[in-house]
């Protein structure tokens, strides 16, 4: 098992797991942390599971590990990796089951003050305008043409459709549509569980938040965000549903075989995987991009429903009660992208797997609003805690191949959130802080506590002390709706 002993420490929140470690690593595994952040994710496998992933072939330059880590399913949740394309591999587990999950920020000028007696009514319409849950199916059942129209545009089909605006699709990661996607990579299996459930939330960690823009520190930034102190905002964290777990699973399967095919060691069957060049691994880009863009639309569709929910609760008793999108970015997602690699510009697969992208001032690729401050770092609190709003630097694409935390990480297992903490408890508790909750399941409340999360806000000070990121706003939740 890896001690501090195996580490070493290049400055105050950045540790370095050396190729000497092991004799297979390819590369060296980063750590951004403090101290006390590398003792917790010394209590799982992340750190082991960094190394793993440094053996891969075709590994760029560094594994880097961010201070929300924690053990995943072959790969930590809060782990990058750069895949050299296309001599690298892919690996499903190194993205995640959940591909393209991610967070969308919807701004506002409506005053906390002129909104507090409508919040209950607000949140009850909110509750039924988007539903959650596992399994939960939404008002629309797609047909085959159109899946396979929602896996090749992503919000343009959203778009199309009536749901939101083209402005909404220029400001979401990638336009809101991965290039390469193809339905045709698909399964029948991930088809089926696809097709009832755009438009949904589901469940686990996902939410929908009602909030409150309670501290600026980066004025410049927050007003090309259209965030002000003490107006109301929207977070909506949700992924690709049961399609893209599906495809996740599908390929998992597949490639147990595939990487004995091409004679690739692995140091963790869990990070069976494909070189991108090949047959397989073309199938499961093409397979990953449909699921992205299926996420992109899920999400979009969902910020037209809360738009909806907001002008039937506050028009007329507000003075503006539209809500503007600040930002949607993805945080189980493979990209590829060019970053500087040993000094050299290369061409890489990112894999981001519970970590977000956080390109810098002038990157290309990010709307011409943000190309000043860098582009809107989005950081959801566990529930009842703050959120943060970010801007990505020109150092974290020196040190991170342009990445950041996306969350504060969990230090208890849901399992043992649910045997030591009581739902309805957990939702009286927040409500006499303020806090308007509406949970579907009890039991799913409680996995998701505040204390089963590490704090957001000391995980924030680290990615901004490392450079990673610069503070813009911290988010208090007003309303949340759970699974």
């Amino acid at each position: 098992m890896i001690g501090f002993q195996h580490l070493a420490q290049l400055n105050e929140y950045r540790w370095e797991i050396p190729t000497g470690y092991r004799p297979e690593m390819q590369a060296a595994v980063h750590i951004i942390a403090s101290r006390k952040q590398v003792e917790a994710a010394l209590g799982d496998l992340s750190l082991e599971q960094a190394v793993n992933a440094a053996c891969l072939p075709g590994i760029a330059g560094r594994v880097v590990v961010m201070p929300d880590v924690h053990q995943g399913y072959g790969f930590p949740i809060g782990g990058v990796a750069a895949m050299l394309y296309p001599d690298g591999v892919i690996s499903p587990g190194a993205i995640g089951y959940d591909i393209n999950c991610g967070v969308r920020l919807l701004s506002s000028r409506v005053q906390l003050s002129d909104a507090e007696p409508y919040l209950t009514d607000l949140a009850v319409l909110l509750n039924q305008a988007c539903p959650s849950g596992v399994g939960t199916k939404g008002g629309r059942n797609l047909g085959e043409k159109e899946l396979e129209q929602v896996c090749l545009q992503g919000s343009g089909w959203a778009v199309k459709n009536g749901y939101g605006t083209s402005e909404d699709a220029r400001r979401t990661e990638g336009g809101g549509c991965l290039e390469g996607a193809d339905p045709a990579a698909v399964s029948k299996r991930a088809r089926e569980r696809g097709r009832p459930q755009l438009g949904t939330l589901g469940a686990g960690n996902h939410f929908l938040e009602v909030d409150l823009v309670e501290t600026i520190f980066d004025s410049k930034a927050a007003e090309a965000m259209n965030l002000e102190e003490g107006c109301l905002a929207v977070q909506i964290h949700c992924g690709s549903r049961g399609f893209g777990h599906q495809i996740c699973t599908d390929f998992v399967q597949q490639f147990q075989a595939v990487s004995r095919k091409y004679g690739i060691s692995l140091p963790d069957r869990e990070l069976v995987c494909a070189p991108l060049d090949s047959p397989e691994g073309r199938q499961y880009l093409a397979a990953m991009n449909c699921a992205a863009n299926y996420a992109f639309a899920n999400r979009h569709i969902l910020a037209h429903q809360v738009r909806m929910a907001f002008e039937q609760v506050l028009a007329g008793k507000v003075k503006n009660a539209y809500l503007q999108q600040v930002y949607d970015l993805a945080h189980n997602i493979g990209k590829l992208e060019t970053h500087s690699v040993n000094g050299k510009k290369q061409r890489v697969c990112v894999h981001r797997k519970g970590a977000t992208r956080a390109f810098g001032p002038g990157s290309e690729g990010i709307p011409s609003e943000y190309q000043k401050s860098g582009q809107p770092v989005l950081v959801p609190g566990s529930m009842g805690t703050a959120s943060w709003v970010l801007a990505g630097t020109e150092r974290s694409m020196e040190l991170s191949f342009g990445s950041c935390c996306h969350g504060a990480g969990r230090v208890m297992s849901r399992s043992q959130a649910k045997h030591s903490i009581r739902g309805e408890a957990l939702q009286s508790r927040l409500e006499k802080k303020g806090i308007l909750v509406m949970a579907g399941s009890m039991p799913g409340l409680a996995e998701e506590a505040p204390e089963a999360y590490k704090d957001v806000d000391d995980v924030v000070q680290t990615v901004s002390n490392a450079g990673l990121a610069r503070k813009v706003a911290r988010l208090r939740p007003l309303i949340v709706i759970k699974g």
